[in-house]
């Protein structure tokens, strides 16, 4: 698809379905924690971490690390908010310690489960090995890294169709542990004047982020899926990167003629991509409470 400029404002309500929306509701998700982990294992000097925060970012496994309780616990738990009973995190062969929280996770609120992508070759093929997992429901997909608030994915389970959430710019660095220089290199979401999904750009250059300008919405990939979305990732070839991207699926599955929604959300969302971001999240989540 050609990279266009955005337009207004998704017409789509929080949270609210029209009466004659038979989209069935929302209870899997898809929590994509197979990242190598890379800025988390750099050692940063003036990041202040325990020695338990820091032996999982040495690890990592950024999702365990400890910022009250693991961070995983709080993803899972907004996700239960908004009435997902099934979670399977996609991780590597290698990550037992996974398994054995998914084991121990498991039992109230939600059942948690694992998938294994053998090799990190990208979102897409990530997204592919939860395909048993899926089956013929719709599935939330989420970055184990991030925290996503309830207004969010309450608004995203309640789309229909295939959905992503669009953050606004302003909301994001107003309530989000993301200063606003790092988001310039977000991806920009381009959507339709029936607010449906035209285009991402990831990475945008400066005249890609002068032509979408600020009211341009942030992707920060919560998606919701229909089960075509399988398919789409099987069909595509490698990106430029060499990795299988879900964006190129997506991609597929709009020319294919498939709706995305994009669903406005102005809140932050907290992002544990570093060991600098692990005292600003946890400071975040102190007042949040947890069930599992």
């Amino acid at each position: 698809m050609k990279r266009s400029g955005p337009t207004g404002k998704a017409p789509y309500t929080h949270g609210v379905r029209d009466e004659t929306d038979t989209n069935p509701a929302v209870h899997r998700a898809v929590i994509l924690a197979r990242g190598l982990g890379t800025r988390m294992r750099r050692t940063d000097d003036s990041a202040q971490l325990d020695d338990k925060q820091a032996a999982v970012a040495a690890s990592g496994v950024k999702a365990l690390i400890d910022v009250g309780r693991p961070f995983l616990d709080y993803v899972i738990s907004v996700l239960a908010d908004v009435g997902v009973t099934e979670v399977c995190l996609v991780i590597g062969p290698e990550h037992d310690v996974l398994r054995e929280y998914a084991a121990a996770t498991s039992g109230g609120r939600v059942t948690v489960t694992t998938a294994v992508q053998a090799q990190p070759h990208g979102t897409a093929d990530a997204v592919a090995a939860a395909r048993e997992f899926a089956g013929d429901q719709r599935v939330i997909i989420l970055n184990s890294d991030n925290y996503y608030p309830r207004e969010a994915l309450a608004a995203l389970a309640a789309a229909p169709g295939s959905a992503l959430v669009g953050f606004d710019r302003d909301a994001l660095v107003a309530g989000s542990n993301i200063p606003a220089e790092r988001l310039r290199s977000f991806a920009l979401v381009s959507a339709d004047e029936h607010g449906h999904l035209r285009d991402i750009v990831e990475k945008p250059d400066e005249e890609t982020l002068a032509a979408y300008g600020d009211e341009a919405p942030i992707s920060m990939n919560a998606w919701l899926f229909t089960p075509a979305i399988f398919d789409a990732c099987a069909r595509i070839e490698p990106s430029v990167r060499g990795e299988f991207e879900i964006i190129d699926a997506v991609r597929l599955l709009i020319a294919d003629g498939q709706s995305v929604t994009v669903v406005p959300s102005a809140v932050g969302v907290l992002d544990m991509s570093s060991r600098g971001d692990v005292a600003a999240v946890q400071e975040a989540l102190a007042g949040i409470e947890v069930r599992l």
